[in-house]
């Protein structure tokens, strides 16, 4: 039975999100949250950038250590041959590779440089590339695909398929899409080609979620897997992308759509804490009404539905608000009289809150605390429970984040 897996695209897609930033440090902590939830991949970056492969080198090791579980990393590059052998040496096993397929983008972003032909031709070397450098998974995206007419995108699709693709990414670049066309538009896709078609979807209209799941279930439709692009807490460039709980809900709970089969292993005890990580991260507030994770999400106030939920929390509520996990009570939020460890913290208050916490430092002591310091630095924040949980369990492969930096 065909099955809904979930590609979490926050660590590219999000992190461009204008007027807010992520540390390098702050991204490999959405690869532990995604872990920690089952997501299946984690779209983690741009790795042909030099000041991302750092960041790339100490994930992988990170992967390779056990931190992330069964997430699989994957990188995003342009459908360039020299992007993709610039990231090879890093160590990805996953890829997807990008470019423009519709007539607008042809004619008013390219300009002339690049035709029909040659796109598939850019495209098709690209994933070349990817193969020969030993890459076991390789997506490629039809940018803009939602303006693209079906027949081009199907020729685009099945020459992806032959080069030695193993999906295509649907973009709805801009948003425009609508429930019923995509889930048409996927199903013959899928259909044509044989391969699973993957969501990516914007909210500029607030269908970003409603697109998705329609997309994944032209998929289900035609018998392929689906593969659904998301971001936590809905970020992304303009209106956002995907929202990844909201979208995990919506296969858990919507009716008519829970038949589908999620195949990925799925904990959502984890989803307060990585949506209100994020918020704190990316220093955007989360809204009252969230999905899931706002602090009205399941408050009651009118008579009527006060006194429903107070008779059975079901005649009100779709599901269990303890299936999200509990809300975060970290070390740095405590009230009052409190010492902290950061930036320009002393070993003293480094070894009271890392003993308060219950974490032993072990033969790296010096190492962690060199390391609390830089993480702290890179996201000016107190750092979080689990920020220094994770740096104490894996303070060498993190060391690879700050090459040259700690003594």
């Amino acid at each position: 039975m065909p099955q809904v897996h979930f590609l979490d695209v926050t660590n590219r897609d999000g992190v461009q999100t204008a007027r807010t930033g992520l540390s390098k440090f702050g991204k490999t902590m959405v690869n532990f949250y995604l872990a920690r939830l089952g997501v299946a991949q984690s779209e983690i970056g741009f790795p042909f950038l030099f000041h991302e492969m750092p960041y790339v080198r100490a994930n992988v090791a990170l992967a390779q250590a056990g931190a992330f579980g069964e997430l699989r990393l994957s990188g995003w590059c342009r459908a360039v041959t020299a992007d993709v052998e610039r990231a090879i040496p890093l160590g990805l096993s996953h890829y997807n590779l990008s470019i423009s397929t519709s007539d607008q983008m042809i004619a008013h972003k390219f300009r002339g440089r690049l035709d029909r032909e040659a796109i598939i031709a850019e495209m098709t070397a690209a994933v070349a590339a990817a193969r020969a450098g030993g890459a076991e998974t390789i997506g490629v995206n039809a940018e803009d695909g939602s303006r693209t007419d079906e027949g081009f995108l199907t020729e685009f699709a099945l020459a992806a398929r032959q080069a030695g693709a193993d999906r295509v990414r649907y973009c709805d670049t801009i948003g425009g899409d609508s429930p019923q066309r995509i889930r048409e538009r996927f199903a013959k896709l899928a259909a044509a080609t044989a391969m699973p078609v993957e969501t990516h979807c914007h909210n500029d209209l607030g269908m970003a979620v409603a697109n998705s799941v329609s997309g994944a279930l032209g998929d289900l439709d035609a018998g392929q897997d689906a593969w659904v692009n998301t971001c936590v807490n809905g970020i992304g460039e303009r209106s956002g992308n995907a929202d990844l709980l909201s979208v995990i809900l919506a296969f858990s709970h919507a009716f008519g759509i829970a038949r589908a089969e999620i195949g990925d292993p799925v904990d959502l005890s984890w989803a307060r804490r990585f949506g209100l990580w994020a918020s704190y991260a990316f220093g955007q507030p989360l809204p009252q009404n969230q999905p899931g994770t706002g602090r009205n999400a399941f408050a009651h106030e009118s008579g009527i539905h006060a006194d429903g939920a107070l008779k059975d929390r079901h005649n009100y509520e779709l599901y269990d608000d303890d299936t999200l996990g509990p809300f975060p009570a970290d070390w740095h939020a405590r009230s009052g009289r409190v010492v902290l460890t950061g930036e320009y913290g002393g070993m003293a208050g480094f070894r009271h809150v890392l003993d308060g916490l219950g974490i032993d430092p072990g033969d790296d002591e010096d190492l962690i605390f060199q390391l609390v310091q830089l993480c702290a630095a890179a996201t000016s924040k107190p750092l979080t429970d689990d920020e220094l949980r994770l740096i104490a369990a894996y303070p060498r492969e993190l060391s690879l984040l700050y090459p040259g930096q700690l003594g």
